[in-house]
Protein backbone atom coordinates (compact mmCIF):
# COMPACT_ATOMS: atom_id res chain seq x y z
CA UNK A 1 0.00 0.00 0.00
CA UNK A 2 1.12 3.55 -0.74
CA UNK A 3 0.69 6.38 1.76
CA UNK A 4 -0.47 9.87 0.85
CA UNK A 5 -1.19 13.10 2.74
CA UNK A 6 -3.84 15.50 1.45
CA UNK A 7 -3.84 18.97 3.04
CA UNK A 8 -6.42 21.59 2.11
CA UNK A 9 -7.59 25.00 3.38
CA UNK A 10 -11.34 25.64 3.64
CA UNK A 11 -12.64 29.22 3.29
CA UNK A 12 -13.15 30.54 6.82
CA UNK A 13 -16.19 32.65 5.85
CA UNK A 14 -18.29 29.48 5.82
CA UNK A 15 -20.28 28.54 8.91
CA UNK A 16 -18.91 25.91 11.26
CA UNK A 17 -21.25 23.30 9.77
CA UNK A 18 -20.32 24.41 6.26
CA UNK A 19 -16.60 23.99 6.96
CA UNK A 20 -17.11 20.50 8.40
CA UNK A 21 -19.40 19.50 5.51
CA UNK A 22 -16.82 20.65 2.95
CA UNK A 23 -14.05 18.65 4.64
CA UNK A 24 -16.27 15.58 5.04
CA UNK A 25 -17.12 15.70 1.33
CA UNK A 26 -13.49 15.02 0.43
CA UNK A 27 -13.04 12.41 3.15
CA UNK A 28 -16.04 10.61 1.65
CA UNK A 29 -14.61 10.96 -1.85
CA UNK A 30 -11.33 9.39 -0.74
CA UNK A 31 -13.19 6.46 0.79
CA UNK A 32 -15.32 6.02 -2.32
CA UNK A 33 -12.09 5.93 -4.38
CA UNK A 34 -10.94 2.88 -2.40
CA UNK A 35 -8.60 4.73 -0.05
CA UNK A 36 -8.19 3.72 3.58
CA UNK A 37 -8.40 6.72 5.90
CA UNK A 38 -5.48 6.52 8.34
CA UNK A 39 -6.11 9.81 10.16
CA UNK A 40 -8.01 13.08 9.74
CA UNK A 41 -6.28 16.04 11.40
CA UNK A 42 -8.55 19.05 11.92
CA UNK A 43 -5.78 21.62 12.34
CA UNK A 44 -8.22 24.51 12.86
CA UNK A 45 -8.26 28.17 11.92
CA UNK A 46 -4.84 29.56 11.00
CA UNK A 47 -3.39 32.78 9.62
CA UNK A 48 -2.43 32.55 5.95
CA UNK A 49 1.13 33.35 4.92
CA UNK A 50 -0.27 35.68 2.26
CA UNK A 51 -3.68 36.90 1.12
CA UNK A 52 -5.74 34.44 -0.95
CA UNK A 53 -8.98 35.60 -2.59
CA UNK A 54 -9.09 38.52 -0.12
CA UNK A 55 -8.86 36.07 2.78
CA UNK A 56 -6.25 36.34 5.54
CA UNK A 57 -7.12 33.10 7.37
CA UNK A 58 -8.41 29.65 6.55
CA UNK A 59 -9.48 26.40 8.17
CA UNK A 60 -6.80 23.71 7.71
CA UNK A 61 -7.41 19.96 7.33
CA UNK A 62 -4.87 17.19 6.72
CA UNK A 63 -5.95 13.67 5.73
CA UNK A 64 -3.52 10.72 5.66
CA UNK A 65 -4.66 7.81 3.49
CA UNK A 66 -3.45 4.51 2.12
CA UNK A 67 -4.11 3.36 -1.44
CA UNK A 68 -2.91 0.58 -3.70
CA UNK A 69 -2.29 3.14 -6.47
CA UNK A 70 -2.40 6.87 -7.02
CA UNK A 71 -5.08 7.07 -9.75
CA UNK A 72 -7.50 8.72 -7.31
CA UNK A 73 -5.32 11.85 -7.12
CA UNK A 74 -6.24 13.17 -10.57
CA UNK A 75 -9.99 13.30 -9.83
CA UNK A 76 -9.45 14.52 -6.26
CA UNK A 77 -7.13 17.37 -7.26
CA UNK A 78 -9.49 18.41 -10.09
CA UNK A 79 -12.42 18.64 -7.66
CA UNK A 80 -10.35 20.56 -5.10
CA UNK A 81 -9.19 22.97 -7.79
CA UNK A 82 -12.76 23.65 -8.97
CA UNK A 83 -14.21 24.03 -5.45
CA UNK A 84 -14.63 27.75 -4.61
CA UNK A 85 -14.67 26.87 -0.90
CA UNK A 86 -11.11 25.49 -1.09
CA UNK A 87 -8.44 28.22 -0.93
CA UNK A 88 -5.40 25.99 -1.45
CA UNK A 89 -4.53 22.30 -1.38
CA UNK A 90 -1.42 20.11 -1.44
CA UNK A 91 -1.09 16.35 -2.00
CA UNK A 92 2.06 14.52 -0.95
CA UNK A 93 3.24 10.94 -1.31
CA UNK A 94 4.77 9.87 1.99
CA UNK A 95 7.84 7.68 2.30
CA UNK A 96 8.51 5.55 5.37
CA UNK A 97 10.04 8.50 7.22
CA UNK A 98 6.98 10.69 6.64
CA UNK A 99 4.66 7.88 7.78
CA UNK A 100 6.76 7.32 10.92
CA UNK A 101 6.84 11.06 11.67
CA UNK A 102 3.04 11.38 11.45
CA UNK A 103 2.55 8.26 13.57
CA UNK A 104 4.95 9.52 16.27
CA UNK A 105 3.25 12.91 16.30
CA UNK A 106 -0.18 11.32 16.76
CA UNK A 107 1.20 9.21 19.61
CA UNK A 108 2.57 12.30 21.35
CA UNK A 109 6.22 11.41 20.78
CA UNK A 110 6.86 14.62 18.83
CA UNK A 111 5.98 18.13 19.90
CA UNK A 112 4.96 17.26 23.46
CA UNK A 113 7.02 17.24 26.64
CA UNK A 114 6.40 14.49 29.13
CA UNK A 115 6.14 15.72 32.72
CA UNK A 116 8.39 14.12 35.31
CA UNK A 117 6.79 12.29 38.19
CA UNK A 118 7.03 14.00 41.56
CA UNK A 119 9.58 12.45 43.89
CA UNK A 120 8.26 10.37 46.77
CA UNK A 121 8.60 12.17 50.13
CA UNK A 122 11.40 10.90 52.35
CA UNK A 123 10.20 9.82 55.77
CA UNK A 124 13.31 11.05 57.59
CA UNK A 125 13.09 14.61 56.23
CA UNK A 126 9.84 15.05 54.30
CA UNK A 127 10.01 17.96 51.89
CA UNK A 128 7.94 19.09 48.98
CA UNK A 129 9.79 18.51 45.71
CA UNK A 130 10.82 21.68 43.93
CA UNK A 131 8.85 22.37 40.75
CA UNK A 132 10.76 21.39 37.63
CA UNK A 133 10.59 23.77 34.71
CA UNK A 134 9.80 21.85 31.56
CA UNK A 135 11.51 22.88 28.33
CA UNK A 136 9.17 24.21 25.65
CA UNK A 137 9.32 22.31 22.37
CA UNK A 138 10.26 24.84 19.70
CA UNK A 139 10.11 24.36 15.93
CA UNK A 140 13.47 23.93 14.21
CA UNK A 141 15.09 26.99 12.64
CA UNK A 142 14.60 26.08 8.97
CA UNK A 143 16.58 29.20 7.95
CA UNK A 144 19.74 27.23 8.79
CA UNK A 145 19.13 25.41 5.50
CA UNK A 146 21.03 27.18 2.72
CA UNK A 147 18.43 28.61 0.31
CA UNK A 148 15.63 29.07 2.87
CA UNK A 149 14.93 32.63 3.97
CA UNK A 150 12.34 34.06 6.40
CA UNK A 151 9.45 34.12 3.89
CA UNK A 152 10.02 30.56 2.66
CA UNK A 153 10.44 29.36 6.25
CA UNK A 154 7.05 30.91 7.04
CA UNK A 155 5.45 29.19 4.04
CA UNK A 156 6.88 25.84 5.20
CA UNK A 157 5.69 26.34 8.80
CA UNK A 158 2.16 27.24 7.68
CA UNK A 159 2.10 24.03 5.63
CA UNK A 160 3.04 21.90 8.64
CA UNK A 161 6.77 21.60 7.89
CA UNK A 162 8.27 22.76 11.21
CA UNK A 163 11.20 20.40 11.73
CA UNK A 164 14.35 19.21 9.99
CA UNK A 165 12.99 15.64 10.20
CA UNK A 166 9.81 16.56 8.32
CA UNK A 167 11.71 18.48 5.64
CA UNK A 168 14.20 15.63 5.24
CA UNK A 169 11.33 13.19 4.61
CA UNK A 170 10.05 15.18 1.61
CA UNK A 171 11.12 14.74 -2.00
CA UNK A 172 12.27 17.64 -4.17
CA UNK A 173 8.99 17.36 -6.10
CA UNK A 174 6.96 17.58 -2.87
CA UNK A 175 8.78 20.74 -1.76
CA UNK A 176 8.52 22.27 -5.24
CA UNK A 177 4.76 21.61 -5.27
CA UNK A 178 4.39 23.29 -1.89
CA UNK A 179 6.30 26.38 -3.08
CA UNK A 180 4.29 26.55 -6.30
CA UNK A 181 1.06 26.43 -4.30
CA UNK A 182 2.33 29.37 -2.22
CA UNK A 183 2.44 31.66 -5.25
CA UNK A 184 4.55 32.81 -8.17
CA UNK A 185 7.08 34.58 -5.95
CA UNK A 186 8.16 31.20 -4.53
CA UNK A 187 7.73 28.91 -7.56
CA UNK A 188 11.16 29.72 -9.04
CA UNK A 189 13.04 28.44 -5.99
CA UNK A 190 15.26 25.37 -6.42
CA UNK A 191 14.89 23.08 -3.36
CA UNK A 192 17.08 20.29 -4.76
CA UNK A 193 19.43 20.16 -1.74
CA UNK A 194 17.04 21.14 1.05
CA UNK A 195 15.99 17.65 2.12
CA UNK A 196 19.60 16.42 2.21
CA UNK A 197 20.69 19.49 4.17
CA UNK A 198 17.79 18.96 6.60
CA UNK A 199 18.84 15.32 7.06
CA UNK A 200 22.33 16.40 8.18
CA UNK A 201 20.79 19.00 10.52
CA UNK A 202 18.39 16.45 12.01
CA UNK A 203 21.35 14.14 12.72
CA UNK A 204 23.32 16.98 14.33
CA UNK A 205 26.11 16.78 11.74
CA UNK A 206 26.61 20.56 11.73
CA UNK A 207 30.28 20.58 10.68
CA UNK A 208 29.55 18.43 7.65
CA UNK A 209 26.54 20.61 6.80
CA UNK A 210 28.56 23.82 7.15
CA UNK A 211 31.36 22.52 4.90
CA UNK A 212 28.83 21.51 2.24
CA UNK A 213 26.97 24.82 2.43
CA UNK A 214 30.19 26.67 1.66
CA UNK A 215 30.11 24.96 -1.75
CA UNK A 216 26.46 25.92 -2.39
CA UNK A 217 25.04 29.13 -3.78
CA UNK A 218 21.48 30.00 -2.66
CA UNK A 219 21.03 26.35 -1.74
CA UNK A 220 22.07 25.05 -5.18
CA UNK A 221 25.14 23.10 -6.22
CA UNK A 222 27.42 25.38 -8.22
CA UNK A 223 28.52 24.27 -11.66
CA UNK A 224 31.96 22.72 -11.51
CA UNK A 225 31.81 22.19 -7.72
CA UNK A 226 33.57 19.00 -6.55
CA UNK A 227 31.31 16.07 -5.68
CA UNK A 228 30.76 15.39 -1.99
CA UNK A 229 32.70 12.42 -0.66
CA UNK A 230 30.74 9.24 -0.20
Amino acid sequence: MRNYEVTFIVDSVLSGDGIKATAQKYVNQLQESGCKIVHVDEMGLRQLAYEINRRHSGYYYSVEVQSAAGEFLQTLELNLHRDENILRFLTLKLDKYGVKFNEDRRNGLIGKVKRKKKAEPVEVAPQKPKPVKQPVQQPDNLKRIEGIGPKIAEVLRNSGVTSFVKLASMTTEDIKALLTAAGDRFSFQDPTTWAEQADLAAKGEWDKLKNWQEELKAGKVQAGAPDEEE
